[in-house]
């Protein structure tokens, strides 16, 4: 095992990203499980801490293929050549995105709940996931976190395939990747911990790493971190398999 559980492989991640430290910089973890390691990365870095949310928008037909994604802020991202290969209509590409937008003000809400999404305009973006088997959701966020206004986008995972990283350089300006290995299943095998992490889980971090950067007053600081992640051990089933990976050509469009 490279990691003994999230929180483990986030601090050996948020050392490869120290050097950002001070600059205008945002992590945004993947839910569920790239939320315990960027809460990692921005105390290291001493950034503020959000999710991003994205829904991959799957033909009707055979809904493992993506035509696009959306994400927050109405934020709409079209595969042009996809949606031409399946002959997919307007009315069928709404009515999909329609249901997937349901899902998506769902899971924002059960996860972010009141808080308003951290501000991405003219910053570098760290988008943190556990690992990349095919990257799918990843490819996704990058150009949903670009369409809100990040300068830069950086994908930091603590490992992943060879195949999926190197696909990733394609939509992020820069790739993160602490191992590689030749001989990789799934990203399972690489945590000596890879319990699932619940939505509560992902809402504690988040107040954690808000009240972290509010200052004294609003949580003990002195406190030792590891106390502050006391009660955050997982103890469920191994998380989903790997997404299935699909090919973007992105044309970006927001709506009202």
């Amino acid at each position: 095992m490279l990691f003994v559980d999230r929180a483990d492989a986030g601090r050996h991640l948020a050392q490869r990203l120290r050097h950002l430290r001070g600059a205008d910089v945002a992590v945004l973890g993947l839910p569920r499980g790239g939320v315990p390691i960027a809460f990692e990365v921005a105390e290291e870095l001493r950034a503020p801490l959000d999710v991003i949310v994205v829904r991959k928008l799957g033909v009707p037909f055979q809904p493992e293929y993506g035509f696009g994604a959306i994400g927050e802020g109405g934020v709409r991202i079209i595969d042009d050549h996809v949606a031409r290969q399946t002959r997919l209509t307007e009315p069928q590409i709404a009515e999909v995105e329609a249901r997937e937008r349901v899902q998506l003000d769902r899971r924002v809400s059960q996860l972010r709940g009141d808080h308003a999404p951290v501000p991405l305009a003219g910053r570098t973006v760290i988008i943190v996931d556990d690992g990349i088997a095919t990257g799918s959701t990843a490819r996704a966020a990058c150009p949903v976190a670009r369409t809100r206004g990040a300068r830069r986008v950086i994908l930091a995972v603590p490992v992943g395939s060879v195949e999926g990283t190197a696909a990733l350089r394609r939509d992020a300006d820069e790739v993160v990747c602490l191992h590689t290995p030749a001989r990789f299943l799934a990203i399972g095998q690489w945590y000596d911990d890879f319990s699932q992490v619940t939505d509560e889980e992902v809402t504690i971090l988040l107040g954690k790493a808000a009240a972290s950067l509010a200052g004294p007053g609003s949580e003990d600081r002195t406190r030792p971190r590891s106390t502050a992640r006391a009660g955050l051990r997982f103890h469920h089933a191994q998380a989903r398999a790997a997404e299935r990976e699909g090919v973007w050509l992105w044309s970006v469009d927001t709506q009202d």
